[in-house]
């Protein structure tokens, strides 16, 4: 299959103006998550102990909240929702910049992890309205194309403030981070999208929560929730597994995560085409879980080889494995989790969607490091088994949600 760089272009004027705008979100993330860790010790305070156990509590926050923000897409439009989500971590972003100790950062992170993990499913239900049913996809995949460009073009713009070293130079990393998420809202404010800005269903989030009983949506979302732990895998993972049990050298891991963002930026796009296809998004969640399955296996043998450079290799045909898990689950999961919420409640089903994402960042680096790597080759092995049967349980839910009628033509397999 062919691809030009048209491919890498949304077919409509709002799904590029809506490309742009996730750029520009994700050049301010990637500008934030450059300086956070070095902001929060010199600026606010913290021990690293206290960031931990605050963005824990965070994150708590952002799994109980989701949904209930989720409603208002509904209420309000998914449009209307993300211009107010954006203009909400801007003042998140603002106040930290006023916050000392531990209380006030937790606070202020809570608030934040809020808006944070609702933007996810808003941002997915007002890109698909930018364009037609057939190009969701495709559309997806260069958004997060270009946000992996973004983050990179952000964490290059970090670098001359942190070198300055100054508690003015990380603020204004983070006061930036804040003009960008306005930007962003006022973008959007100029965005012409009548699907987005539709009101579905109102109904209050308590009464959301009480009514979903589509087990068969949430098994999806639990398959999802599992294969999302290449988050965790990536970023912590493979660098102290690399590290402590392997005879590679420290000095190659930012290699191994260059590796998984050129893939990413390269490969995403023409990945995401096969999911166009009948069944594409069902065997693109296998395809993500047996890649996973083959990574945690090549993690497990990386500790054999005495070689520094023998380990190396290893380490980097499972970085190689691992990013094609990530970009064949993100692309099944986007097109499945769309195609199956109804069309009345897009709001709240996308939200429950991305609780397994969510869930994943709370309890995947724990079990990674307390459960995973503590066991050694075995647990890689074991955690190999859970990915393998996340994979063949992909096939079943699938068929239990296609014999409701919410799904869209095309998607059988």
């Amino acid at each position: 299959m062919r691809v030009t760089w048209r491919d890498y272009v949304p077919a409509t004027p709002e799904g590029r103006s809506f490309t742009v705008i996730s750029m520009i979100n994700a050049i301010g993330s990637g500008l934030f998550l450059a300086a956070s860790a070095v902001f929060f010790v010199r600026s606010v305070g913290l021990t690293p102990v206290e960031v931990g156990t605050g963005l824990a509590i965070a994150g708590i926050v952002g799994f109980l909240t989701t949904v209930p923000i989720g409603t208002a897409a509904d209420r309000f439009g998914a449009r209307r929702t993300l211009i107010v989500l954006q203009l909400w971590r801007a003042g998140g972003f603002a106040a930290l910049c006023l916050v000392h100790g531990p209380v006030g950062f937790t606070v202020v992170s809570c608030c934040l992890a809020a808006a944070e993990a609702a933007t996810q499913p808003m941002t997915q239900a007002v890109a698909s309205a930018t364009v037609a049913g057939s190009d969701r996809t495709r559309t997806m995949a260069i958004i997060r194309t270009v946000r992996n460009v973004g983050f990179s073009v952000g964490a290059l713009l970090a670098a001359p403030l942190l070198a300055a070293d100054s508690i003015w130079a990380y603020r204004s990393i983070v006061l930036t981070t804040a003009v960008v998420f306005v930007a962003s809202a006022l973008m959007l404010t100029r965005l012409r999208v009548g699907g987005a800005d539709a009101v579905q269903r109102k109904v209050g989030p308590l009464a959301a929560l009480k009514d979903f009983r589509d087990w068969r949506y949430l098994l999806l979302t639990g398959l999802n929730g599992v294969l999302n732990l290449h988050v965790t895998i990536l970023a912590v993972g493979i660098p102290l597994w690399a590290i402590g049990s392997t005879s590679m050298p420290a000095g190659l891991l930012p290699a191994l995560i260059l590796i998984n963002t050129l893939m990413s930026i390269a490969l995403q796009v023409p990945i995401a085409r096969a999911a166009e296809t009948v069944g594409g998004a069902a065997r693109a969640l296998r395809l993500g879980g047996l890649a996973m399955v083959l990574c945690c296996v090549a993690l497990a043998a990386a500790e054999g080889p005495a070689s520094a450079w023998a380990a190396a290799g290893v380490l980097v045909v499972a970085c190689l494995l691992l990013t094609f898990g990530e970009m064949w689950q993100a692309t099944g999961g986007w097109e499945l989790s769309y195609a199956y919420a109804p069309e009345d409640r897009k709001g709240v089903y996308l939200s429950v969607f991305s609780l397994g994402g969510t869930g994943q960042r709370i309890v995947g680096p724990a079990l990674v490091t307390s459960v995973v790597i503590a066991a050694g080759p075995a647990g890689w092995l074991g955690l190999a088994v859970v990915f393998g049967l996340a994979a063949v349980l992909v096939t079943p839910v699938t068929r239990a949600l296609r014999a409701t009628p919410l799904v869209e033509e095309g998607l059988s397999s």
